[in-house]
């Protein structure tokens, strides 16, 4: 007990030191991999050490390698920071060291996800009775329900997937914007759905699936049938128009996928649940608490209408194990897992619905003050309508913006992350922390300024 004791007292010092850091620390590592694998490596010690030694040791080496992700000027790819409440929960789920597969097993941890689950499913007005399990990210949430999907369609055709395999099965057409995040091609490689077996949907200047090009596609062929939709657009963080989609899709007997990995959110705001208008309506919905809500790596939440299909797809056997109607392992790849879920109902309870309302509106808010500053700038043109969390900018040429993309990381100031948009370059920031101040976007700002005047300065002496 004292060793161990003493080696939480050292990990409390070590992420309180961090954390304290964070307003003035260079937001992008000061150190790369090989400068890590140094300070990590050499050959195996034949002598272990004393736990709090080593968890000092891990502190120290680690600070130079460590990126400022839960500050305020942390605006690369879609990650939030972590709420207090939540830092606590994940602590304490290490601590209790539960494998949350079982309600039987861990109830209290189950107890807290399911709850967690159906207060999100209240949040964004998703059906009650949908079920909910917690994997790593948006990655395997978009795969949980797509695996949910292709089984759910082939037994409407009449094809029993775990009886009879892949092999002969009838055809699944598997429909996507083109402007749909990668991770939902990847989660159709893994269940056997090649490139040519995807069919692309135009999107307009925004991203947003067109109506009349998913019409013209449905009437086109017929068979079991997947629908990928989108909320909020990786790069502008539009939003697909669900309430003219959807009935579309469903007309073909379609399966509906939301992929939503932060868009989801959007519902639990008055002002912005238009966006999200008739999502309700699909049968399934990915989401990653550890972007919009804050909650620590890792926590993706795949969320499917009826829990039967769930459980057609994902239950197992086992004579050793014990069921009580609907656990965890039932609605998710995973068997022994940590409890994930729990640091979501800790941000949750910390919250509140109106707390929820006010971090979702004050991401927005700094999406159009971030905006507004950068089209401020003289050569910076703010590419895509703010309507979520999500602003993308660039400078009149591709080389240009990837040098201004490359001078704010070593910068320090803030990080952006580069992207491709209509075949030109460009920097995307993701307003996603609840730490962001005006101040951290008004620094942001003020430091992209002197990047470009830099730059332009350097450009014609």
């Amino acid at each position: 007990m004292d060793e161990r004791d003493r080696a939480l007292d050292a990990a409390h010092r070590g992420a309180s030191d961090f954390l304290r850091t964070l307003p003035d620390r260079p937001v992008w590592p000061r150190a790369d991999l090989d400068a890590m694998l140094d300070a990590f490596g050499g050959p195996l010690p034949e002598e272990g050490a004393d736990a709090a030694a080593v968890i000092e040791e891990m502190s120290r080496r680690a600070d130079p390698g460590l990126v400022a992700i839960p500050g305020g000027r942390f605006f690369g790819f879609v990650i939030g920071a972590t709420l207090p409440a939540a830092l606590g929960a994940d602590w304490l789920v290490s601590a209790w060291d539960q494998n949350a597969g079982s309600a039987m097993l861990t109830p209290a941890t189950v107890a807290m996800e399911r709850v967690a689950g159906r207060w999100m499913l209240e949040l964004l007005g998703l059906p009650e009775t949908a079920s909910v399990g917690f994997v790593t990210g948006g990655q395997l949430a978009n795969y949980t329900c797509l695996a949910t999907a292709r089984n759910a369609v082939l037994a409407r055709a009449g094809w029993d997937l775990a009886e009879k395999g892949l092999r002969t099965a009838p055809a699944v057409r598997f429909v996507v914007g083109a402007d749909r995040h990668g991770s939902i091609d990847r989660a159709a490689r893994f269940l056997g759905i090649g490139r040519a077996e995807v069919t692309v949907v135009d999107s307009d200047d925004q991203g947003r699936m067109r109506p009349d090009a998913l019409r013209k596609t449905l009437a086109a062929g017929d068979g079991p049938l997947i629908v990928c939709l989108q909320a909020a657009e990786v790069h502008t963080g539009a939003f697909d128009d669900f309430a003219t989609l959807i009935p579309l899709a469903r007309a073909h007997g379609a399966w509906v996928h939301v992929d939503g990995a932060f868009g989801l959110w959007a519902a639990a705001s008055d002002a912005l649940r238009p966006l999200t208008a008739g999502m309700d309506q699909a049968d399934s919905w990915a989401t990653d608490a550890h972007k919009t809500l804050n909650v620590p790596y890792d926590c993706g939440i795949a969320i499917v209408r009826d829990p039967a299909d769930s459980i057609a797809m994902f239950r197992t056997g086992g004579d050793y194990l014990v069921y009580t109607g609907l656990d965890p392992w039932d609605v998710t790849p995973e068997l022994s897992r940590r409890a994930r879920g729990v640091p979501a109902w800790a941000a949750l309870r910390s919250l509140g619905r109106r707390g929820v309302a006010d971090l979702v509106d004050r991401l927005h808010e700094n999406a159009a003050a971030m905006a507004e500053g950068l089209a401020g700038i003289d050569g910076v043109e703010v590419v895509n309508e703010v309507a979520y969390t999500q602003v993308m900018f660039r400078l009149a040429s591709d080389d240009a913006t990837r040098e201004l993309g490359a001078a704010i990381l070593q910068d320090g100031t803030a990080v952006m992350t580069g992207a491709q948009w209509r075949g030109r370059a460009a920097l995307r920031c993701s307003l996603s922390s609840w730490v962001t101040s005006p101040d951290d976007v008004a620094r942001t700002v003020e430091a992209v300024e002197r990047l470009v005047r830099a730059q332009s300065a350097k450009s014609n002496p």
